[in-house]
């Protein structure tokens, strides 16, 4: 029986062969408005679909909580969460930065993490305790997997860190923020980017448990840190920051809550 982090990867490699399959028709894709004006087309369902196959297959006792189907029960106590296209604005645009995202939650702590950029052809995993990897997929394969740290002790100031700031809306929330530091494009989710040390900070201005569930064990176990704008240090609804040290997020969140 493959491992959990195994089982991860090879969910999150069906999921990204199934959402580029769907990205390469985009001119015929169906496309919908949800309720809080996101959108949601056919093929974040499909996608979805796809990677619950893939761990009922081998985890039939566990839960399972994704963004478009919901969450079905476990008896193991054990929760998979899945994000099937994280991004779906960039999808539907042609944009290449778009993810898929899947962790394995246990006793309320994300244990097994992985971020897929299927267009891209880059996959990102972590478990706790193991550290954070990156590799390239081809072939439905991970090749050139090499370990990935945040960037190196510097000073613990505003000025000069390097910010990514997701997505296009909301930004006004994090105003201070990003007047403070210095923002730059990316291209990948920038979270992914504080992990492999080519940012310093990030900051999401919203989302929900499945945004950050993976990402958040990705860029703590690269050495980096994870939390809430509340200070909550677990994934959860709201807007998240992602920062290379502790020290820098504790500066980073006073400016914003001193606005």
């Amino acid at each position: 029986m493959a491992d959990d982090l195994r089982l991860a990867q090879d969910a999150a490699l069906a999921g990204a062969a199934e959402g580029l399959r769907h990205f390469a028709a985009l001119a015929g894709l169906p496309r919908e408005v949800k309720t809080d004006g996101s959108v949601v087309t056919a093929a974040d369902r499909a996608v979805e679909t796809r990677i619950r196959e893939v761990l009922a297959a081998a985890r039939p006792g566990d839960a399972v909580l994704g963004e478009e189907h919901g969450e079905t029960a476990g008896t193991e106590g054990r929760r998979w969460i899945i994000d099937p296209i994280d991004g779906t604005h960039l999808f539907v645009e042609g944009d290449n930065r778009w993810l898929v995202l899947i962790a394995l939650e246990e006793r309320d702590e994300i244990s097994v993490a992985v971020a897929a950029v299927p267009a891209q052809g880059r996959i990102w995993w972590a478990e706790r305790g193991g550290g954070t990897w990156e590799g390239r997929i081809q072939d439905g394969r991970i090749l050139g997997e090499h370990r990935i740290r945040v960037a190196g002790a510097g000073p613990a100031e505003l000025a000069g860190s390097r910010l990514g700031v997701v997505p296009d809306w909301g930004r006004d929330k994090v105003a201070p923020l990003i007047e403070a530091a210095d923002e730059r494009a990316w291209t990948v989710q920038p979270a992914l980017l504080v992990a492999r040390g080519e940012l310093d900070l990030a900051v999401q201005t919203g989302g929900k448990i499945w945004d950050f569930a993976a990402t958040s064990l990705i860029v703590t176990e690269a050495g980096g840190d994870y939390r809430g704008l509340d200070g909550r240090t677990r994934p959860g609804p709201g807007a998240s920051l992602y920062s290379r040290s502790a020290e820098l997020g504790d500066i980073a969140l006073k400016v914003l809550n001193d606005r």
